[in-house]
């Protein structure tokens, strides 16, 4: 116990470093939830609609809610119950999110409603993923007041992240349609647990996302998280398809999804369907939530996981949560030398130039003006 509150109490420091918390600037403080009509959702038998937003499909009968906890069947119609209200609004680095191959050293303006499809067990942010939106103190604040703060916070991007952006999907749509209007970047975390159609619809409005690829086995996604892993997979494909640049994070828990032989089968699927470019990070499981008998990951482990990557031909393999481990640098796939030096979300040193190693002039995958 004293190990756990050493260690939320370290995290909580760490975070307040990198993360400006602009929650306050929000006005006013939420009292009621007002419904929002949402979308990709279709009326069955009687008062029942089905939802069509993620492949759990909830079908709803007349004041029944989701499983995300967010959407209900309001008189035979579907609405959202987070529209306009975010829980957690803060300016973090666009390292945290992770992204490492895009727009380095820059803003993001990051926020999330609560809610979630999935429940994960080992959720670092279950404290407002788990939770309906009444249950939990939210910020009227809508896509235009998001818009305005981003650019008083002079952010390049605005990131969906925290909890899962999907739930809040007419919240996010709307907001990055003004943003790309606005000339701000659009940037989603998520677990990529969501139908092909709003995905592809999503798609036309962002610049980068990243996706928790949680294990590479069906039994890990039923039993620790109630989502499957051929939904992942899909989604993945098709980010690759729309051409919005990919960045996967697979967080490597303790006799949980730790195997290296199924590690491996994961990044040759990576390569084959989406390419050696693609950026992974291998990130330290801390125990938390539901989880908190398990060790953290031994950065020995990490340290195979990468190897693994690099043997299968991956050219862009970072491990996460370890602060001042080499492997959070970016280096040439070609000469090796040292491109981007971080520390944390810090970033140190850049040698990218126009898109290519300033050594030898390989081309780098990424996002990097």
């Amino acid at each position: 116990m004293r190990f756990l509150i050493s260690l939320i109490l370290t995290l909580s420091f760490v975070n307040s470093l990198y993360s400006q918390d602009v929650r306050t600037q929000a006005t006013p403080i939420a009292r009621k939830i007002t419904p929002h009509k949402a979308l990709y959702w279709e009326k069955l038998e009687g008062d029942m609609v089905r939802c069509n937003l993620c492949p759990k499909r909830c079908i709803l009968r007349a004041g029944q809610r989701s499983f995300c906890g967010v959407r209900e069947n309001i008189k035979g119609e579907l609405f959202t119950l987070s529209y306009g209200l975010p829980c957690a609004v803060h300016v973090d680095p666009i390292e945290k999110k992770p992204f490492f191959h895009f727009l380095p050293k820059s803003k993001a303006f990051s926020l999330a409603t609560a809610g979630c499809n999935l429940r994960c067990r080992f959720c670092q942010n279950w404290s407002i993923s788990q939770v309906r939106p009444e249950e939990i103190r939210n910020f009227l604040l809508s896509p235009e007041d998001l818009i305005r703060m981003a650019k008083e916070k002079k952010c390049e991007s605005i990131s969906y992240t925290y909890t899962e952006p999907t739930v809040f999907f007419e919240y996010m749509l709307d907001t990055a349609k003004l943003a790309k209007k606005e000339g701000i970047k659009n940037t989603v975390h998520s677990s990529g647990y969501i139908n092909p159609q709003p995905l592809r619809e999503l798609c036309k409005y962002l610049d980068a996302i990243n996706i928790d690829l949680k294990a590479f086995t069906e039994e890990f996604y039923s039993e620790l998280t109630h989502g499957d892993l051929p939904s992942i997979l899909q989604t993945l494909k098709i980010i690759k398809e729309e051409g919005v640049h990919l960045e996967i994070t697979n967080l490597v828990i303790p006799t949980k999804n730790d195997d290296l032989e199924k590690i491996r089968e994961m990044c040759v699927w990576i390569k084959e369907n989406l390419g050696e470019d693609t950026v992974l990070h291998f990130s330290r499981f801390w125990p938390m939530h539901k989880l908190t008998a398990l060790p953290p990951t031994s950065v020995s482990t990490l340290e195979e996981t990468k190897k693994i990557a690099e043997s299968v031909g991956l050219k862009y393999i970072y491990i996460g949560n370890v602060p001042g481990h080499q492997a959070e640098n970016t280096y040439c796939p070609k000469c090796k030398k040292l491109l981007i030096r971080r520390l944390g979300f810090s970033v140190l040193g850049n040698n990218i130039v126009k898109d290519k190693c300033k050594f030898c002039g390989e081309g780098i995958y990424g996002v990097w003006e």
